[in-house]
């Protein structure tokens, strides 16, 4: 043989319990792992289907929607935003997108790859848009889609959505939506708050693993698909296919692709604990928990970098690096000494903050203490390795 076995392959696999409380994936309750760990059933047995069917009910629920197009797509998060651009969009379209973090760029740079003409309302990081300013950037570029985020997870913004899907079709436009890094920690309400494309995390306040990913679309949205002039350029998203594999139209089942079945087993019940607990619940939780991090960061003398409470998203916690210290010596002793995941910024914050997560199976408030009591040590170590690099 011209490559032979590896001989790291020999040794038997070894996954350290690392407790996640960076800004996702959260941590898998055991019910999911157990769910995980069954034996893989066919794509289209009685059986797979029937779960899909369940996990569509679920899904339904966690969006507070009825629409028929609602399923998941057989990847993690970048691809629904892929799939909302590609299905929504045709070449030569105008599509508005709200920049106040590294998704609303990165949803930019995927809209154009399509052949929409994109333009943008940009705001701060660490900020968030008010209806007036998106509607004179309706009113000024008249797009066909209106893109925004819910929870900006690498600033840990929260962005309010009432009034904002009327606000849109007042100007003939539909409205996609980010929940990753928010549904389960704030209200979301698809049809009540008229959301034409929304899309959310399994990874995040659901603690499932990524790689498998919920969405629906609305009526408006769905006819916009099917009244297309141009196919939709990636066949693995298109929703009109993608749609007939999760009976989405009424009609039979065809192949489209081989879903994992572990991971419809595991996102089935984390669907099943959520729906559990229920979203109410959940919200609460969660808001709860990020009051009382935000309390013991006081007390720690830590900067949050959204000053703003009503700006905050609960999930993700953004704290300034403080002055004197190296954030990579706080995130790596954290690690190393406790197998404890802080991370630090991403896009606009690198460098610039430390995100905590407070999501899903992790959000308790025994985790809060526990992280307190890691970052205080964590800081100490950095301010005393500072000190020592500059005697």
């Amino acid at each position: 043989m011209l490559v032979e076995a590896p001989k790291c392959l020999r040794k038997p696999l070894f996954v350290p319990n690392k407790l996640l409380m960076g800004p996702g994936p959260s941590n898998c309750p055991p019910r999911v792992l157990q769910a995980m760990s069954q034996q893989t059933l066919g794509h289209l047995h009685t059986e797979t289907t029937y779960i899909m069917d369940e996990i569509k009910e679920g899904i339904k629920y966690i969006f507070q929607t009825r629409n028929t197009l609602t399923l998941c797509v057989s990847a993690a998060g970048h691809a629904a935003i892929e799939a909302i651009m590609c299905n929504l969009l045709e070449p030569g379209d105008v599509v508005l997108i709200a920049v106040n973090g590294i998704w609303g760029d990165r949803a930019s740079d995927m809209a154009e790859r399509y052949g929409a003409i994109v333009r943008q309302i940009r705001t701060g990081p660490g900020n968030n848009f008010t209806l007036n300013q998106i509607e004179e950037g309706l009113i000024k570029y008249k797009p066909v889609l209106f893109f925004i985020v819910q929870g900006e997870s690498s600033t840990g913004c929260y962005q309010p959505l009432e009034g904002l899907g009327n606000l849109c079709h007042r100007y003939n436009c539909l409205l996609g939506v980010d929940t990753v890094a928010s549904l389960g920690s704030v209200p979301v309400k698809m049809d009540e708050w008229s959301i034409d494309a929304i899309y959310t995390g399994s990874q995040k306040c659901l603690s499932a693993p990524p790689g498998i990913t919920p969405m629906s679309f609305s009526k408006k949205a769905e006819n916009k698909i099917f009244t297309r002039k141009t196919p939709v350029k990636v066949y693995y998203l298109d929703m009109k296919v993608l749609g007939d594999y999760w009976y989405c139209f009424g009609k039979p089942r065809i192949y489209h692709h081989t879903v994992s079945a572990t991971l419809i087993y595991g996102f089935r019940e984390a669907l099943a604990i959520f729906c559990e607990e229920g979203i109410d619940n959940s919200i609460r939780r969660h808001q709860m928990c990020a009051n009382k991090l935000y309390e013991g960061l006081d007390r720690l003398g830590m900067q949050l970098f959204i000053r703003d409470a009503s700006k905050r998203l609960p999930t993700v916690t953004t704290i300034e690096v403080p002055d004197f210290l190296n954030w990579r010596d706080v995130v790596e002793y954290a690690m190393k000494t406790y197998y404890f995941e802080i991370s630090g910024g991403l896009g606009p914050t690198t460098g610039k903050v430390f995100r905590i997560g407070l999501m899903g199976y992790n959000a308790t408030l025994d985790n809060v203490d526990y992280t307190l009591k890691v970052l205080e040590e964590s800081l100490n170590h950095a301010r005393s390795k500072f000190k020592a690099s500059k005697l």
